[in-house]
């Protein structure tokens, strides 16, 4: 068969095969009758092959197999595989996929019709027949849903090199460069980013260097040998080391916490030297190592934890690497490297607009230009101070791609907008309501403020870094504004929400990877891929696996060193709190992964941790600190670890190399990064709000007053006298799962696509300062790319869309990175009419609703707050 199917047809019809005679000269070794029974079966499957493309066409549905590169493998095992192989596969499939959110609806319900037999089908024997075989090969041999096709090749050639000598020396290189300048620039307002996609476009032309000039040489080190030069750079090599570049293309999480422990302007615990920065550090990389391990059978194995964030990263490397053959899709012609070129360009050069020369297009309050000194117009229309209602709200891709709009599936990001709309309307609603004094304080920042209006002042309220009941009687209670409040609520009812709906939507998945994991601890040699049976599953047990018991070896030992670490060094935080942090954090993180690997949803816990940590240690900021970075640090570290291993596993890449590049990446990743920690506590007016290089550290300005607010002050005094609703939203959102449940179950046709954790995680974008601003651009890309474009082009968007998505965004990153180096690290600035305009209203200001009362503070009695 040739490369091509196409081609194939051309240059050899069906029917002009060789002759007897022909056949016979070729070879002495075999019969006559032999051949001619090859040639009967050649013959034969040529034919089918005929009729399975001429159905495929008729039908419309399979447009992006035809379209791809891997189509005539899929082709030739629909040509092969028979009708009660078929009917067994698709019965499987239907039992597997039945509460499947990203299975095609359409071809769940062919199925469906398919499965219950020719009479139910509606069509002639042969066409029953071809269909129930083509749906049944694609399940068997390729992936059932159309992103994962564009992206992943059904076969594999386990003999390209992966590993190699010149994909550590650019991963690990980029590493270094990558995590010392992301953690330093980290603190810098506004912050410079080398971004994993700016990174992974960079490793193409390093890899290609290296390919040129290392000699060709072979090393035997004992029974390994080190080929320096393997040949060309092959597209594992660069997945390879993307996966490892991708440790250091993100500051961690401690670095967030490291100015608040150590520096002055906070807590200023002089204890905290390099040592004891490393040690978190590394505790706080490797408790998410571990952990990635452990999530393996729940959010990696599954062909149905899709994790739609992953696959851009595919197709940019697919793009990059892989040659691209000319074909004509719905009149386009053009290859997707070229497409990817322009845009990138155009992306580049357009950036300049929004960012730096026309800036009132990228937070576009032009409603409020109609009257801006009108406080109830900018409540609702603003892009700053209200909520964000507006048609036309940007012309910035950096706004309008906020939210992925052209990677999260089309019914997640209608779900989540949708709760964030209705979060619009329920905020506005509380705040014109005066619910909680909010009128007297601005209407969505996350800032906490006293009774006179002004940001808390925790140090009328503390003594020596230590609460002090008699100062926080005199001084003020905390209060929050009207979003941050709702931000509280949705929080703490989509925690417990979640937790229940999805694991009683997932349970037989939760079940096996229960089973799985402990037969996997129990019997070490066998290997993970054994109980999956999905095309990727079956190519990756060419490779051995990584036990389980080495990440939990991991993991172990960082707890261990955690407990360590927290009782040899003066935390006042309690060794069992880290246990019991640890356990809760992994009871909810199972959940909240399944959920964003099926729907790109990410459930942040942060703020469970704080209140957690206020309630585990009463009276310690600094413990509270801990509590909080430990918590958050399982979550957020084990995405990143645990999202790289589903990009080898599509990759088919050998588990055990990803898991030394994983390992070493992150080593490396501590030691640069606790370095510029180092480094950056040495410059002059570190995290002071006026650094002359503006180094302000604001993340870390909000998470002092958060373990002061819940570490000091405490949630007890905090919640029990003025927000006594939201403690209760923890059981209300356990309540609420099963009877939505159920209602969608009831109705499961027609609530298909109804996600009410999506909702209900919608709600909990707001108390942040963001608003609808930055998710309405998106919705109008959505719905154009994810709905209308994918059902209507499924070929053109399959070939098309996530290089448009990575092309637009790469070009504002590399533009980001020439205009902050160039024009506004040291700020030059251009003064008119249209880099002004935005910020000439009340649109631009923390305005309130209502002005202080005549006594000059608002809220509840003197003395009724502690």
């Amino acid at each position: 068969m040739s490369s091509n199917f196409i081609e194939y047809e051309k240059s050899q019809p069906v029917g002009e095969i060789p002759s007897v005679e022909e056949y016979a000269d070729s070879s002495n070794e075999s019969s006559i009758e032999e051949k001619k029974e090859t040639i009967s079966s050649s013959h034969e499957v040529d034919r089918e092959i005929e009729l399975v493309v001429e159905r495929m066409k008729a039908s419309g549905e399979m447009d992006d197999i035809l379209a791809d590169d891997g189509g005539q493998f899929i082709i030739e095992k629909m040509a092969t595989v028979t009708v009660s192989d078929a009917y067994d596969i698709l019965t499987e499939a239907l039992e597997y996929h039945k509460v499947d959110i990203n299975f095609p609806s359409e071809t769940l319900s062919r199925l469906h019709l398919l499965v219950e037999g020719e009479e139910a089908y509606g069509q002639s024997t042969e066409i029953y027949n071809l269909d129930l075989r083509m749906e049944a090969a694609l399940m068997k041999y390729h992936s059932p849903y159309p992103e994962v096709r564009s992206v992943c090749s059904p076969t594999d050639d386990p003999s390209i090199p992966v590993e190699t000598f010149r994909a550590y020396v650019i991963g690990i290189s980029w590493v270094i460069i990558g995590s010392f300048v992301n953690q330093l620039l980290y603190f810098r307002q506004p912050h410079f980013t080398l971004t994993s996609q700016v990174v992974q476009i960079l490793l193409l032309p390093c890899g290609q260097f290296l390919a040129r000039i290392l000699p060709k040489k072979t090393f035997q080190v004992g029974k390994y040998s080190l080929n320096l030069n393997p040949g060309p750079w092959t597209f594992k090599e660069q997945m390879f080391a993307t996966i490892i570049t991708n440790v250091g293309a993100q500051s961690p999480v401690w670095g967030q916490y490291y100015p608040v422990i150590r520096e002055s302007l906070f807590y200023g615990q002089k204890w905290s030297n390099f040592g004891f920065n490393f040690l978190i550090n590394m505790i706080c990389q490797f408790m998410g190592f571990g952990m990635a391990g452990v999530l393996r059978r729940w959010v990696v194995y599954p062909s149905k934890a899709v994790w739609p964030t992953m696959l851009p990263t595919l197709q940019l490397n697919k793009t990059l690497l892989m040659k691209e053959e000319r074909r004509r899709i719905n009149g386009w012609t053009i290859s997707k490297y070229k497409l990817f070129n322009i845009l990138l360009a155009a992306s580049f050069l357009y950036f300049f607009i929004p960012d730096y020369l026309f800036t009132a297009i990228s937070t576009f309050n032009w409603m409020t230009w109609i009257a801006p000194q009108n406080k109830n117009l900018a409540f609702v229309t603003g892009t700053s101070t209200g909520v964000g209602i507006n048609p036309i709200p940007s012309f910035d891709w950096a706004m309008i791609n906020y939210a992925n709009p052209l990677i999260i599936p089309f019914y997640s990001f209608i779900n989540t907008y949708l709760g964030t709309f209705i979060g619009a309307i329920v905020l506005l609603a509380l705040y014109y309501s005066n619910v909680n004094y909010s009128a007297y304080l601005p209407m969505n920042t996350s800032s906490v403020y006293d009774r006179y209006g002004k940001t808390y002042n925790v140090t009328r309220a503390t003594e020596n870094g230590v609460f002090n009941i008699e100062k926080y009687k005199e001084y003020s209670p905390p209060y929050v504004t009207a979003g941050y409040y709702m931000y509280l609520c949705a929080s703490y009812s989509v925690y417990t929400f979640a937790f229940v709906y999805v694991f009683v939507m997932e349970w037989r998945t939760f079940r096996d990877a229960l089973v799985g994991f402990w037969q996997g601890v129990r019997f070490r040699k066998r290997s993970n891929y054994d109980k999956f049976h999905d095309p990727l599953s079956v190519l990756m047990r060419n490779y051995k696996e990584v036990p389980d018991w080495w990440f939990l070896a991991v993991l172990a030992i960082t707890v261990v060193v955690s407990c360590v670490v927290i009782h040899v060094y003066p935390t006042d935080t309690p060794v069992w709190t880290v246990i019991v942090i640890f356990g809760i954090a992994m009871a909810i993180l199972i959940p909240c992964m399944v959920l964003y690997a099926s729907t790109g949803y990410f459930m942040s816990t942060n703020m469970l941790g704080t209140i957690l940590g206020g309630y585990l240690a009463p009276g310690s900021g600094v413990a509270c600190l801990f509590i909080r970075a430990l918590g958050y640090t399982v979550e957020d570290q084990s995405e990143t670890f645990v999202g790289d291993q589903k990009l080898a596993h599509y990759s088919k890449l050998p588990p055990r190399a990803v898991f030394r590049g994983q390992l070493i990446g992150t080593i490396i990743q501590i030691v640069m990064s606790t370095v510029a920690l180092e480094v950056a506590h040495g410059i002059e007016d570190f995290c002071s709000y006026t650094q002359a290089s503006r180094f302000y550290c604001a993340w870390s300005h909000s998470i002092y007053t958060g373990t002061l607010m819940f570490g000091l002050v405490g949630p007890t005094r905090t919640f029990d006298t003025l927000y006594p609703v939201v403690k209760w939203c923890f059981l209300i959102g356990a309540l609420a799962a099963i009877p939505l449940y159920l209602l969608r179950q009831r109705f499961h046709r027609q609530l298909r696509y109804f996600h009410p954790v999506l909702i209900l995680g919608g709600m909990t974008r707001w108390g942040s300062g963001y608003n609808l601003t930055y998710y309405t651009g998106g919705l109008y890309f959505s719905t154009f790319f994810m709905y209308y474009i994918r059902t209507r082009y499924l070929a053109w968007w399959s070939k098309y869309n996530y290089i448009i998505s990575c092309a637009l965004t790469a070009g504002i990153a590399f533009s980001g990175i020439l205009i902050f180096l160039a024009l506004q690290y040291r700020p030059k600035t251009i003064t008119w009419w249209g880099n002004v305009v935005s910020s000439a209203g009340v649109d631009a200001s923390s305005t309130t609703l209502k002005p202080l009362p005549a006594i000059g503070y608002f809220g509840i009695e003197n003395g009724t707050w502690h």
